[in-house]
């Protein structure tokens, strides 16, 4: 499944579509410590995390994630979201946990 056709289910809130909409997603990734998220990340994935801020997009730029999934309802403070539009970081929200929207991730792959 390619980042684009996730956004195009409409189950995330698209908060900031970066240029890698062709982007296959590779996995489903849920880490809050962006150190281990840094270290761990596997290029291509979905990264849900709660961590709502610039440090956020710096992890997702170096690790080449495919996204970054906000869940619990945490959105990106005005920092973040203008650093995402430079870095073209594809951010998605949800009020889902971070289980439940990795959840959802993963049965999509899997269909």
């Amino acid at each position: 499944m390619t980042l684009q056709e996730l956004v195009d289910k409409n189950i995330f809130t698209v908060i900031n579509l970066g240029d890698n909409l062709n982007t296959d997603i590779t996995t489903p990734y849920c880490c809050d410590l962006l150190s281990i998220a840094m270290g761990k990340a596997p290029a291509g994935s979905a990264w849900v995390t709660v961590m709502g801020n610039v440090n956020t997009i710096a992890v997702a730029s170096l690790t080449e994630v495919a996204c970054i999934i906000l869940a619990e309802g945490v959105f990106l403070d005005d920092t973040a979201k203008m650093k995402a539009k430079e870095q073209n970081i594809t951010v998605l929200s949800t009020e889902k946990s971070i289980f439940e929207a990795a959840l959802s991730i993963y049965q999509l792959l899997s269909d």
